[in-house]
């Protein structure tokens, strides 16, 4: 047995151990395209809204205009990434190949943070939609979320083809009800008189006509956080490598033209729904349904049950590709022994990870219902809708800042792996996206909110490394990103007392 000194051991498992786990091929450029719209376009309907109340409407545009520099960025490089490395662990995949099994764990389990708690929030969100719609008393909330998650969860299961119809269908209707927002809001527009109406010292400005930044540059760095959500889960794509009929091909397409999409709606969005007539920056910058006030203004407020009906499929696409993405995270991390390897057993006939789904599903769940009754209704909606969404950022921030550093790390020291799609941007892309995030992550910690999350973050954190530290770094699996990312480096001559021990499958 080899030794090295992180005492990395691996078991080398035969083919029943893979055959336990094995995934189907389904999904294609369409279905990958579908697959990080449909994760991103909640954000659309609301949540970057907030930015406008500390930068104003050009503060907001600026924010916005830097954090999709910073994703076009990571997508860049992603598209790169995940042809040459077509596996499902995706972030943890680039990391370990690029960094080592430390480096792929911590890179992985930010993004475990995300993955968890993004959909957690959107059922939470879901299920206000449907108390409001149906008028049950909030303390049947955990109801809602129950039965959402036993339905995407359930639809997941059932089978990859089913669950890309799925998402490529709900994608196209929120992408539906976002263009019939556009097409009715044009008409109906002031942009001097209601998207300027926002004054220095915060205040609503009746008339309108005010500074394009009423905050100054400060504000517009500090509305960074908030244009995240017109973007955030694009990332998600490589997850599905391993589920798609040619990665090599369809990855860069799927992510390049999603990027593409979430632009031109995040623009048409950011200008139309602050300027029309009766909503304003100064308002929207204070709703909870920033797509709903701007239908409300358009038709009237008579329609309000049809028009909340109409928001929910924004927030019932990303609650279902995030499920997907979730199930695919936890079952990549496990098939390789960071995590417990029951959790990357896939069902017999559907092919699907049902466990790592079901157990993301049921931990997102017991958070929210510990949260809800442990502080109260009340104070539990609170935390759940900010507290944990922040920490999802957080993680997200973070794992892009691994992901960027693993391109560049990989363009250095990796330079012999074949890469199918080679991003156009280089190195450079991959550092700005850094600055970016960094900055992002400075102003996220500058507010209370964000830092109280943080803490939350932290705990996992321990408990998991410690777990691997202990545990897990003992009991790996030479899977297939793991056995990728050891022949490379066998293939660059590394020394061999580095190598990790490698003992037989029991």
């Amino acid at each position: 047995m080899k030794q090295q000194s992180s005492n990395i051991q691996y078991r080398q498992e035969d083919a029943s151990y893979f055959e336990q786990r094995g995934l189907s091929r389904y999904a294609g450029p369409w279905s990958l395209w579908a697959l990080g719209v449909g994760a991103v376009i909640s954000g659309h309907y609301s949540g970057w809204n907030l930015g406008l109340s500390i930068g104003g409407w050009g503060g907001m545009a600026i924010a916005t205009a830097l954090i999709a520099i910073m994703y076009l960025g990571l997508t860049f490089c992603i598209a790169e990434m995940s042809p040459a490395l077509p596996h499902t662990g995706a972030a943890y995949s680039f990391a370990r190949s690029s960094m080592g099994p430390w480096g792929g764990f911590i890179t992985g389990l930010c993004e475990n943070v995300e993955y968890i708690l993004t959909p957690a929030v959107i059922v939470f969100f879901i299920g206000s939609y449907l108390g409001s719609i149906f008028e049950t008393p909030a303390a049947m909330q955990p109801l809602w979320w129950v039965i959402g998650y036993i339905l995407f969860v359930g639809l997941n299961i059932v089978g990859v083809e089913l669950s890309f119809k799925v998402t490529l269908t709900v994608t196209l209707m929120a992408l539906a009800v976002l263009i019939v927002f556009w097409v009715s809001a044009i008409p109906n527009i002031d942009f001097s008189t209601w998207a300027l109406n926002i004054g220095s010292d915060g205040e609503r400005l009746e008339g309108g006509g005010g500074p394009l930044l009423p905050m100054g540059l400060g504000g517009a760095l500090a509305a960074m956080p908030f244009a995240v959500w017109l973007f955030l889960a694009i990332e998600q794509l490589p997850l599905a490598a391993e589920e798609s009929v040619d990665p090599k091909r369809d990855m860069p397409k799927g992510i390049i033209l999603g990027m593409i999409t979430l632009i031109v709606s995040a623009s048409m969005v950011l200008f139309l729904n602050p300027s029309l007539v009766g909503v304003g920056a100064y308002a929207l910058g204070r709703s909870g349904e920033p797509l709903l006030d701007g239908f409300a203004a358009i038709y009237g407020s008579g329609l309000a049950k049809v028009l909340a009906l109409v928001a929910i499929i924004g927030l019932i696409s990303s609650f279902h590709t995030i499920i997907f993405a979730q199930g695919r995270q936890i079952y990549s991390l496990s098939r390789a022994g960071y995590f417990p390897t029951w959790l990357s057993v896939t069902h017999g006939t559907r092919k699907t990870p049902h466990v790592a789904m079901i157990a993301g599903a049921c931990l997102g769940l017991v958070i929210m219902l510990i949260l809800f009754t442990g502080l109260g209704i009340d104070q539990g909606s609170a935390v759940i809708g900010g507290t944990l969404l922040n920490m999802a950022v957080f993680g997200a921030m973070c794992s892009y800042i691994a992901q960027a550093a693993s391109f560049i790390l990989l363009r250095k020291n990796r330079s012999d792996i074949p890469r199918p799609y080679r991003s156009p941007f280089g190195v450079s892309g991959a550092w700005v996206t850094i600055v970016i995030a960094l900055v992002t992550l400075f102003f996220q910690l500058s507010d209370p909110t964000y830092r109280i999350g943080i803490l939350g973050v932290i705990v996992w954190f321990a408990v998991a490394i410690a777990y691997f530290a202990l545990v897990g770094r003992h009991r790996l699996i030479l899977s297939p990103e793991e056995e990728f990312a050891m022949a490379r480096r066998e293939a660059t001559g590394e020394d061999a007392e580095t190598a990790p021990a490698i003992r037989p499958g029991s």
